[in-house]
């Protein structure tokens, strides 16, 4: 399994590493790279004007290398020409620029925004990137109903409806729910369930639900659930807690016991909310707060989020590609990409003076449509809450120094078990998922050092295998992966690109045996890259993995296995057990589809509200496609014009 010579893409030490080579030789001694690089600024140069704006630097591929804004955009590309003054890092950048592309804006502010959002688009490699995970989870509860619901939410804010968050992770905004739930027994429930509901469901039961749906309750007093709910997530907790105390005692004195055990259980819920709070954060308001930590090169960000004087959870970002940048400029960076997807709070507490603070507020106002007051906490409550973001931003750091030492001498054990050149710093896991050869995909995932890369995931739709042929899904698999890439290697010799078709992967890990991993190398043979791809077949022992007794098959035909309780064995069956995850999940989905798919959704201009009145109209799709024009057009919601268009679809060759 040797590779092409080191220094090229195909080397095993991963692509960061070649670049990092391929830069050290266009700083040293490739300097026409570099003159290439600054005549194209200067081109571009000549066409500006001093005017506010962002620009991005593009490669010879036209993939984004850098997004950086600007108050005089003339001035700021300008600079790039000045190679004595630039860093390393950025000598590396012009070098490979070859074009840029300008956008003018209205102030520095809208640049400043603009910049944000664009870095989170392309991910360029020369920009500081928080991790792409998923967007943070909301509490929304709707008022586009006589009785709101209360649900989690994530993604575009489109309901109509507050909005409370965001939250740290599912699992916390889960447990406020649920106490949510107990508290003011607020339905959660959709609303096509609430109205075809003729008695309570089990919510109303465990006492988590007060049943509008059945009358157990009418609007009045269900307004009043809500306006508590609105009032308790807005901070006003206290308040909250005494009236239902007051409600509580009163019906005790009336005797009226049913209601005080109610009542007495939605208090157990406000202070077990009250309870969870793990941070002290009373008398702060709304607020996000952030701290820094560096060490060992790489830098970690602590993240509280305080809304109504309540801790709703906190988080840790490792931000990438901070080079030799100032620690400043970097928490201003983590700043607006993560409220390019999270409304700002009305205050922002940081430990230290960030680059161009006030413009950053600015920015941050003019997105939220309010005031946005950015500071560094000097005494009191906020004092002691930002020193305990620092020692969580110091321990959070640690603990990832610390797991990527481990993670790193697991990959040290990989490479030294699997015969790899060096330590792989991309790895793709493939497998094949389907029933009987229907709705067949197969599925790749990617990990790296820092863990499994899930923007970096692919499906591939089986289109000419046939069915229940595993080994031909696999060839076919690889043919579209590895097909646009072996050609760029004989155009180019070797390339880097951002699409997976560009990217060399440094180590594949097949689900399966001999066969699967024959088929591969067949694949990669034809396409002459079978010596720059190391490929193992990862697959259950004879007892079927349940001992642990995966053996891992090699190209040549030789076989290993690992120690049942082998921290290495782990490792490698959690990759195998992530692509299997992805892959049923995506035949799952396959097949979901395809079994509410209906025939009428081949007949153009025939949309959902149509379809539906079609069927209830003539029960199938065997009846419509049978009916006479005459009865299609009696058909509730259907025109002449549609009925003649449903007609002639299924009788143009009648």
């Amino acid at each position: 399994m040797s590779r092409t010579k080191a220094g090229s893409p195909n080397d095993p030490r991963g692509k960061e590493r070649f670049h990092e080579e391929r830069a050290t030789k266009t700083v040293a001694s490739a300097q026409p790279d570099l003159e290439t690089g600054i005549t194209a600024i200067r081109e571009t140069v000549k066409t500006l004007k001093p005017r506010p704006g962002v620009y991005r630097m593009l490669d010879t591929r036209g993939d984004v290398l850098y997004v950086g804004k600007a108050r005089s955009l003339k001035a700021r590309v300008a600079n790039y020409t000045q190679v004595k003054g630039l860093s390393n890092r950025l000598q590396r950048m012009v070098s490979q620029c070859r074009a840029m592309e300008i956008v003018v804006t209205n102030s520095e502010a809208e640049a400043l925004l603009l910049e944000a959002q664009l870095i989170k688009r392309y991910r360029p490699p020369f920009n500081v990137l928080l991790r792409d995970d998923k967007s943070f989870p909301f509490i929304l509860l709707r008022a586009d109903h006589a009785f709101p619901r209360i649900q989690k939410h994530r993604g575009a804010r489109r309901a109509k409806g507050n909005y409370y968050g965001p939250f740290a992770s599912a699992g916390s905004v889960n447990k406020t729910l649920n106490a949510l739930q107990k508290l003011f027994l607020l339905r959660s429930c959709t609303d096509s369930f609430f109205n075809n509901r003729d008695r309570p469901c089990l919510l109303y039961q465990i006492k988590r639900c007060s049943a509008p749906c059945v009358g157990r309750i009418d609007e009045a007093g269900y307004e009043s659930l809500v306006q508590e709910a609105k009032d308790f997530l807005s901070g006003k907790s206290s308040a909250v807690q005494a009236n239902i105390e007051k409600q509580m005692a009163k019906a005790a004195e009336e005797l009226d016991f049913e209601t005080a055990a109610i009542l007495r259980d939605r208090l157990r819920a406000a202070t077990f909310i009250q309870g969870s709070q793990a941070i002290n954060a009373s008398g702060v308001g709304d607020a996000d707060v952030f701290a820094l930590a560096a060490k060992g090169g790489q830098i970690g960000v602590q993240a509280f989020f305080i809304r109504g004087g309540q801790n709703w959870g906190h988080k840790a970002f490792f931000p990438k590609n901070t080079g030799d940048l100032e620690l400043a400029e970097v928490l201003s960076d983590v700043l607006l990409q993560f409220y390019e997807e999270v409304p700002p709070p009305r205050t922002i507490l940081v430990d230290r003076e960030l680059a161009e603070q006030e413009l950053i507020a600015e920015a941050l106002a003019e997105k939220a449509g309010h005031a946005v007051a950015i500071s560094i906490p000097q005494r009191g409550d906020r004092r002691k809450l930002m020193q305990q973001a620092q020692r969580n931003a110091v321990e959070s750091l640690e603990r990832r120094l610390a797991e990527s030492g481990t993670k790193a001498q697991r990959l040290r054990e990989l490479a030294d078990f699997l015969e790899l050149d060096d330590v792989p710093q991309r790895i793709e896991i493939y497998d094949n998922s389907h029933i009987q050869g229907d709705k067949a995909l197969g599925a790749m995932v990617v990990a790296s050092p820092e863990g499994f890369e899930k923007g970096q995931y692919r499906k591939f739709n089986i289109k000419q295998a046939q069915t229940n042929d595993d080994f031909g899904m696999m060839r076919e698999v690889m043919a579209r992966r590895f097909r646009k890439l072996a050609e760029t290697e004989r155009e180019e010799e070797g390339g880097q690109g951002k699409g997976h078709e560009t990217i060399w992967p440094d180590l594949l890990l097949i689900d399966g045996g001999k066969g699967q991993v024959s088929s591969v190398m067949a694949v990669l043979e034809d396409l002459g890259i079978a010596e720059q791809v190391p490929v193992i077949g990862i697959a259950k022992g004879p007892h079927h993995g349940r001992e642990g007794r995966e053996v891992f098959h090699f190209p040549d035909g030789r076989e290993k296995t690992l120690p049942v309780n082998s921290q290495l064995l782990f490792y490698l069956q959690t990759l195998r057990d992530e692509v299997h995850r992805f892959a049923i999940g995506a035949h799952r989905a396959k097949r979901s589809r395809a079994i509410t798919a209906s025939p009428l959704d081949e007949i153009p201009g025939i949309g959902p509200a149509r379809k539906r009145a079609l069927l209830l109209h003539f029960g199938t799709a065997g009846k419509v496609r049978a009916a006479a024009l005459d009865d299609l057009k009696r058909a509730p919601g259907i025109s002449e014009g549609v009925a003649q268009q449903i007609y002639d679809f299924y009788h143009a060759g009648g």
